[in-house]
Formats: C-alpha cells, sequence, structure tokens
C-alpha cells in the first residue's frame, strides 16, 4: 500500500542485520520514532525471512517493510557454521540495501531524508554520504564491544608492541579507553583473533573506522552503567546517546506475550531467590556433555531451575534427569519462556546465560546476579563486565560447565554476597531511572529524534 507523500513529511530508510537479536531490536527502535513522529515515513529494509517473522502482527502504520536478497542460492543448504550465512548476505548487501532505497522512494514518491542502519554494516555511511543525508548507526549491544571495535586499530598497535606471555588470560591495563583492563582473550573475535580478514570481520573493522563520521549513534543502554567508557565514546562519536535499556521503555513488547508453559505458575510455588533461571538464547545450543554436566550438578544440589531451552536438546539431558526433578517439583523444562517476566519474578535467584546483551540487561534490570558462560562475538567482553567491572555474577571457572566448576558458581552467586546484591541493586536502580519519562535515556532519545526526523517536525504531544 502506497504512503501519500501529502501526510508525510519526511522518509527514514532503515537497514537492519537479519542475524540473532539485531532487526528485532532495530524495529523496537523504530517503533519507538514512528510513534514519536507519526508524520514520518519508514521504510524497513531487511531479508524476507527475517521480515515475515518481525511483521507478522500489525505495527505503526508509518513503518513499511521492504525485502532484500539475503545472498542464498536456490537450494541451499546451511553447513552449521554461523558466519557462513553472514559472509553469503555480505556479499550482496551493499547493492541490495541501495536497491531497496530505490524500491522505497518510488513506492512511496518520497526521497530518503535520513538513514538509520545497524551499525554493524560499516558500508552504509558510504551510501548516506553519496545521498547526501545524515546517518545513524545503531549499537544494539553494549558500550564495551562498541569501544573494542571502534579502537580495534589502537588495540592493534598497542598488543603488537606487547610482549604477551600469557596469551588470551594475560590482563592489559588501559588496552581500551575507558576501560580499567580487560582480558587479551575477551576482545571480540576479529579485533586481534580469529580470521581478520574474513568478511564479518572486514565489516566490522570498517565500521570502527567509519562511525565518527555518522551524525547520531544511539546504543541500547544507559549512561549511568558505563560512565567513564560513555564519557570517552561521547568524546569521539557524534551525538552517542544511551537510550536504554530496551526492556524497560518499551514493556509492551514483552508484557503481552502469553506464558504458554505456565512458567510464573511453577514460579510462584517456589521460595523467593532460590531458583536458577536457565537460558542461553535462541540461537545456541550447549555442548551435550556441558548440558549433562549442569544438569547432574542442578539434581545433586537439589537447586530448582528453570530452564528454558531447544526442544531438540531434551534428548542428552540424563536418563530420567526430567521425570525425576518435575515428580519432585525442584525443575521445569520449557521450549520457551517470558524471560522479562520470568527474571522480575521474587523466586528467581540467578540467570545463568551465554552472556548475550540484551538478557544481561533485563537481569540488570530486575536485579538478578548472573553466571556467564560465554560462547562467541561480544559474550565473552560481556562476561567480563558481569564479573570484574560491575560485581554481578562470575564467569563459570575453566570456560565449561563441570561439576566443580558449577557447584561452586551456584553456591557463591545463590548465596548473593553483601557485595555484590549491593551492586546489582545499585545497577537496577539506575537502570529504573535511566528509563523514567524524566531520566537520561528518555532525554538522549528526544535528542535522537530531532535527528533522524528533523528540529520542527509534528511529534506527538506526550513525547
Amino acid at each position: 500500500m502506497q504512503m501519500a507523500s501529502n501526510i508525510r513529511e519526511k522518509h527514514v530508510a532503515v537497514f537492519a542485520f537479519p542475524f540473532a537479536s539485531h532487526p528485532a531490536l532495530m524495529l523496537t527502535l523504530v517503533r519507538r520514532l514512528a510513534s514519536a513522529a507519526p508524520a514520518v515515513a519508514f521504510s524497513f529494509l531487511n531479508t524476507e525471512t527475517s521480515n515475515r517473522a518481525l511483521f507478522a502482527e500489525p505495527g505503526c502504520d508509518n513503518i513499511k517493510p521492504y525485502n532484500i536478497s539475503d545472498g542464498k542460492p536456490e537450494g541451499y543448504v546451511p553447513v552449521g557454521n554461523p558466519e557462513e550465512g553472514i559472509n553469503l548476505f555480505l556479499a550482496v548487501a551493499e547493492d541490495e540495501f541501495r536497491r531497496g532505497v530505490r524500491v522505497a522512494e518510488m513506492d512511496t514518491g518520497l526521497k530518503i531524508t535520513c538513514i538509520v542502519v545497524d551499525a554493524f554494516l560499516g558500508f552504509s555511511g558510504d551510501i548516506a554520504e553519496e545521498m547526501n543525508v545524515p546517518w545513524v548507526g545503531f549499537w544494539p549491544s553494549g558500550t564495551c564491544s562498541l569501544a573494542a571495535h571502534f579502537y580495534t586499530d589502537l588495540i592493534r598497535e598497542k598488543t603488537a608492541q606487547l610482549i604477551v606471555s600469557t596469551g588470551p588470560d594475560g590482563e592489559i591495563v588501559d588496552l581500551i579507553p575507558g576501560l580499567e583492563s580487560v582480558r587479551l582473550g575477551d576482545l571480540p573475535s576479529g579485533v586481534v583473533s580469529g580470521n581478520l580478514e574474513s568478511p564479518f570481520a572486514t565489516m566490522l573493522h570498517k565500521m570502527g573506522r567509519t562511525l565518527a563520521k555518522a551524525t547520531a549513534v544511539p546504543i541500547n543502554s544507559f549512561q549511568e552503567l558505563d560512565p567513564d567508557l560513555t564519557k570517552n565514546l561521547s568524546s569521539k562519536l557524534n551525538n552517542f546517546l544511551n537510550i536504554g535499556p530496551f526492556n524497560l521503555i518499551s514493556k509492551e513488547n514483552t508484557a503481552s506475550k502469553v506464558d504458554e508453559f505456565s512458567c510464573m505458575k511453577w514460579l510462584d510455588n517456589q521460595k523467593t531467590r532460590a531458583v536458577a533461571y536457565i537460558c542461553f538464547g535462541t540461537f545456541f545450543n550447549l555442548p551435550p556433555q556441558e548440558l549433562v554436566e549442569l544438569a547432574e550438578t542442578l539434581e545433586e544440589t537439589k537447586t530448582p531451575f528453570l530452564w528454558s531451552m531447544n526442544k531438540d536438546s531434551y534428548k542428552h539431558f540424563p536418563k530420567g534427569f526430567l521425570e525425576r526433578t518435575i515428580a519432585n517439583g525442584t525443575g521445569k523444562v520449557v521450549p520457551w519462556a517470558p524471560q522479562d517476566q520470568v527474571l522480575n519474578h521474587v523466586a528467581i535467584g540467578v540467570l545463568v546465560t551465554h552472556g548475550g546483551y540484551n538478557s544481561m540487561l533485563e537481569s540488570i534490570g530486575a536485579g538478578v546476579p548472573m553466571i556467564c558462560r560465554p560462547y562467541l562475538g561480544d559474550h565473552y567482553i560481556n562476561s567480563w563486565m558481569v564479573e570484574r567491572v560491575w560485581g554481578i555474577g562470575l564467569r563459570i571457572q575453566g570456560g565449561n560447565f563441570t561439576k566443580h566448576a558449577t557447584r561452586r558458581a551456584l553456591e557463591q552467586v545463590l548465596s548473593l554476597s553483601k557485595s555484590m546484591d549491593e551492586k546489582i541493586k545499585t545497577l537496577k536502580d539506575l537502570a529504573h531511572k535511566a528509563a523514567a519519562p524524566n531520566g537520561s535515556s528518555n532525554q538522549n532519545f528526544k535528542t535522537l529524534v530531532e535527528v533522524v526526523c528533523g528540529a520542527g517536525l509534528h511529534l506527538e504531544p506526550n513525547f
């Protein structure tokens, strides 16, 4: 359906990165922008598969999805390498987004006035420059990982000059401006380790080099979480804007989800702060041996647990584990849980997580400490922040679930030392204050609306 140009004053093109939680977070941001500026048309460029999932239900009438190719040849069969699909997409992405922009302009009858992009898409600045329009690079993860990519050249230079004899476990002081120290092995892959020439690493390197040209860089975080990193990046980037946590600001996205597996009812029958909520995200599965070690430790320690996991992994549980824990009421395993609601239940004492940034933010907003078992990407540096910077949890000893490491972690976190308790409560309060109507994140969002939609544009009166 064509949007009538006489009622639309501006036209914003949105470039989504169609992997993991990125497109859903981008749509959350765009819905906030679209609600604040109903006279602006938003064209959401994304792959067909991703768009189909995102737009299954009606939303704002000034957001319209447009499909671009995912780069997969006809009859393509994935081989299990998570970067393979990304590499195929990146091979065609720049041309596809250019084509998508032309289609959206013809369809709406409106020239693009601004581009809002997932910051991963490092080539977007070139497109915006050619079109002579402002561009906004949205970073959906944490300040720490953004700083690692922004300072990649500096980090490589520093590490090349150092004699790093301790390998990936070597802790380096002042490696990233605004961060006191970090383990070399916790830097995101592609910064100093992994295949630095892969399409994905090359894209992120270019992003780090070009992001300073963006008109604004919004991030799904709150500035009180990482004040030193925020201060530093604010001096390097135009309009570096903490506008989260999204789960606290956009409550309508979580409150409407049906608890189809009765997680909340089960939690109502558990003791306060006693339950381990276990979830490794939608895209990651524990190796079978680690799953067994974790499951057996939960049963041996009689730790109540709610475990959200893909049904395909149920077969790896120890024989009789599900039947025994269900029968004695200590365990519940579900294929999906309303995570934000679960974390805010008084029975939850710890989140056992892969260290994905969204899960961490939700845990902070609920005041729940964490046990992290990172897999890839930013999981490692996020886990470093949880344990060593924020002091609100720990990483599983040795990086994998063993009975010894799991028992130790559960005992440490569920006992909740006074120091950890105070730190998680403080961060929870700061997150809620930032998300309040007059909080820092909402004030920053007003700045973002002016950047994207233009000063003086008609905005909703309550905005």
